[in-house]
């Protein structure tokens, strides 16, 4: 992150010492290089970027990361069977017609990795369960991940910090 310094006042941003330099009748256009800024008597320097703004963009990918997790195929039965909010429909939709159906009601159901599986709603249901024992891991991870970022005294600390 970029910071300007001209006649002993600084400015966090471009647009900022534009204003503060067309006072003075100097106007600048937006791609000015640091070498004609320089030239003008302005200071140019790189700062670090705050660590409370590295820490929300670390949370913020660490929960994409958790819920893109959630939605990827789950393993069941020697197969991958999708997941994502059209599969959890008709999941829920295929339970509640074998349980209209009866016991031992079963259906053809194409899973994640295109092939044809023989399901019940028992299944279906176990599916289902292992997706929520998935969820709640990730988000014991996320949490976990979560607080090591908030607990961290460095930019490089927070930056190392992964979900496990």
């Amino acid at each position: 992150m970029k910071t300007y310094t001209y006649k002993a006042n600084s400015y966090d941003n471009l647009y900022d010492l534009a204003e503060a330099l067309a006072h003075d009748g100097t106007f600048i256009p937006r791609t000015i290089s640091d070498t004609d800024l320089e030239q003008l008597g302005v200071v140019v320097a790189e700062a670090e970027e705050p660590i409370e703004n590295i820490r929300a963009r670390k949370i913020v990918e660490l929960k994409r990361q958790r819920d893109a997790a959630e939605v990827e195929p789950i393993a069941y039965g020697g197969h991958l069977y999708d997941y994502d909010s059209k599969a959890r429909d008709r999941i829920s939709a295929a339970i509640i017609a074998l349980d209209v159906q009866g016991e031992g009601a079963k259906i053809s159901w194409t899973t994640a990795d295109n092939e044809d599986a023989v399901v019940t709603a028992d299944d279906l249901r176990a599916i289902v369960a292992a997706v929520a024992v998935r969820s709640n891991a990730l988000h014991v991870a996320y949490r976990t991940a979560k607080a090591q970022v908030e607990a961290a005294g460095t930019a490089d600390e927070v930056r190392a910090v992964t979900m496990n």
